[in-house]
């Protein structure tokens, strides 16, 4: 029993089978695999094969199921590597303040920032939260997202915490998007809480309790966050409790910590929109993925953007990702991210569609699952109502989605 979608104007599978398993890079994130007139046998949630729409027709003449694409390009799901989906509150006020002067830094010293929504999200209930979060999760289904990493972070408390990665775990259970849990606890030191004494919460026994409600551990290391040093505490300790690793490194300055976490086996590093060649040079001896967020800088007006020429440059690994969150970047839209990579951040557009699948799969340890259309990998993937590739840079921040196929089943379609 086995379906079939064909006749697309390009099928883009990221396969080739020269190319060994793990995140690209360099070169070999430019080979995306395409298939003019291609079309996608699949059975029971998994990817069967990927041929030309003539042959794979011919070989399968009886589907249950047979899906005309209509000539638009096919590809698979985007896979958006980090986010801060679940919290409660707004701050589209701090746009207007940082566009009166204030910086990201200067916010958060005042209480605003990410201070502004752990109180907002404190107060809210599970349920609220939950409402919240598959809303979020429909507009990033509509936009052709079909797998997610959601972090907690805005609790700062250990009863909000559990209540944050509880609420990811009932999102998981309900909505159609797969998901991938992290404990960000160490996301700022709250302003209720003694420095100290809130890093040896971070690193005591609650650690143990999160494990069993999230894969990662991620740490913000930054000025007005978190030093090098107690970083690497952090992680270590983290690490010791059973969690792979994550890290938020160099948004507004480069610490360090990027090629030290790396070596850790951290499984990405994220921001990097300040780092060094030699952190550079250490992740590419490795495969941590460095996780780019481009609506980041184009939303605070930083006038930095990563250099993704860079990590090309000394093959190491990279992904993208919308970073959706409340204060920096409240896009749902990791299309929208392709188009900011390659305008701004001298990403080829192959680059950028690698580093939206298959390797931001790898930067969230589902790479072997989804990311590309590989036969026995999931049968995630949407149909955009363009025809050729360099279109979805081109229409910038316009929701392009036909429909979206999840585990073979049509689970968005546009009524356009």
């Amino acid at each position: 029993m086995y379906s079939i979608i064909y006749n697309a104007s390009n099928l883009v599978t990221l396969e080739n089978d020269n190319l060994k398993e793990g995140p690209r890079k360099g070169s070999a994130m430019a080979e995306l695999g395409e298939i003019p007139g291609g079309a996608v046998v699949y059975s029971a949630g998994k990817i069967v094969e990927t041929g030309t729409s003539e042959a794979l027709l011919k070989k399968y003449p009886d589907p249950i199921d047979l899906i005309d694409a209509g000539g638009r390009l096919v590809m698979p799901g985007f896979v958006d590597c980090h986010t801060h989906l679940v919290y409660a509150g707004n701050r589209s006020s701090e746009m207007l303040q940082r566009l009166q002067g204030a910086t990201y830094l200067d916010i958060l010293k005042a209480g605003g920032g990410i201070n502004k929504t752990v109180r907002a999200t404190r107060e809210a209930s599970s349920d609220d939260l939950k409402r919240l979060g598959m809303n979020r999760l429909d507009h990033m289904l509509k936009h052709g997202t079909t797998t997610v990493e959601i972090k907690s972070g805005y609790g700062l408390d250990e009863m909000t915490e559990h209540k944050i990665l509880d609420v990811i775990g009932e999102l998981k259970s309900s909505h159609v998007i797969d998901m991938v849990a992290t404990y960000l606890g160490a996301h700022t030191v709250p302003k209720d809480r003694d420095r100290c004494e809130y890093i040896t919460w971070l690193k005591g026994a609650s650690l143990s309790t999160f494990q069993k409600k999230a894969e990662f551990f991620d740490i913000f290391c930054e000025d007005g966050a978190f030093s090098k040093e107690e970083s690497i505490q952090l992680l270590e300790a983290a690490q010791s409790a059973g969690f792979r690793l994550k890290a938020h490194a160099g948004q507004f300055n480069d610490l360090g910590l990027t090629g030290v976490a790396a070596k850790m086996g951290a499984v990405s590093v994220d921001h990097l929109d300040h780092i060094d060649d030699h952190q550079i040079d250490l992740m590419a001896e490795t495969d941590c993925v460095g996780v780019f967020l481009p609506g980041v800088p184009f939303f605070l007006k930083t006038g930095v953007f990563p250099d993704m020429k860079r990590f090309r440059d000394r093959a190491a690994a990279f992904a993208i990702a919308s970073d959706f969150n409340p204060g920096s970047c409240p896009s749902f839209s990791m299309p929208m991210m392709v188009s900011l990579a390659v305008l701004h951040c001298n990403a080829t557009l192959p680059e950028a569609i690698c580093a939206s699948t298959l390797n931001a799969a790898y930067a969230m340890g589902v790479g072997n699952e989804t990311g590309s259309l590989k036969a026995g990998k999931k049968a995630d993937f949407i149909v955009l109502d363009i025809q050729t590739l360099d279109e979805l840079p081109y229409y910038f921040g316009t929701c392009l989605t036909h429909c979206v196929l999840k585990n073979g089943e049509v689970v968005f379609q546009s009524e356009i």
